[in-house]
């Protein structure tokens, strides 16, 4: 028996491949986000300049259950309200932090920040040393003039067990794209 591919069937073929390698990619895609990553969006200024209101990043909820988040680690936490919030990692557990003169102090040490941030105008409950607990953690936003953070009574200190995970990756908007 002679077997030949006409051309009306070599391209009903290819688009099948085609079609099923969107299909894989996508779901794999989907696995990611929803097995082992959430996404986030951005409420707010309190990050600029490294992210902006409404953008949409993933969040690596596995990455704290084997380590404990670092300093400057970017992380979602959820507050009373249960809505996820994204600001920076600045004190680690038992640590003393303090805000003197818009310099953040860890242990009475002048933090100096990798990451270029501003000085923080407004020390709030921080003008007198905050001492962390075994399980928690000083957040600040970057953007420190426009920042509900640690600071202030109604978020505090936070404990791990708020903290969802690391932020890693920026979805949203599609041109900003990108590992964090």
């Amino acid at each position: 028996m002679d077997f030949y591919i006409n051309e009306d069937t070599a391209w009903v073929r290819r688009i099948a491949r085609w079609a099923v390698d969107v299909v894989v990619v996508i779901s794999l895609a989907w696995f990611l986000v929803y097995g082992f990553c959430g996404q986030v969006r951005v409420d707010g200024n309190s990050m600029q300049p490294l992210l902006d209101a409404r953008d949409v990043v993933l969040v690596n909820r596995l990455a704290y259950d084997v380590g404990n988040p670092g300093r400057f680690d970017v992380v979602v936490f959820q507050r009373g309200d249960q809505k996820g919030n994204v600001k920076r990692v600045i004190g680690l557990p038992g640590e003393t932090v303090q805000i003197i003169g818009g310099r953040i102090y860890i242990d009475g040490a002048a933090l100096e920040s990798e990451e270029g941030l501003g000085e923080v105008s407004l020390a709030g409950r921080a003008d007198s040393p905050i001492l962390l607990g075994e399980d928690e953690y000083f957040l600040l936003g970057d953007n420190r003039d426009s920042s509900e953070d640690s600071r202030f009574t109604n978020v505090g200190n936070v404990k791990k067990e708020q903290i969802q995970g690391k932020v890693w990756m920026r979805i949203l908007p599609i041109l900003k794209l990108g590992f964090l």
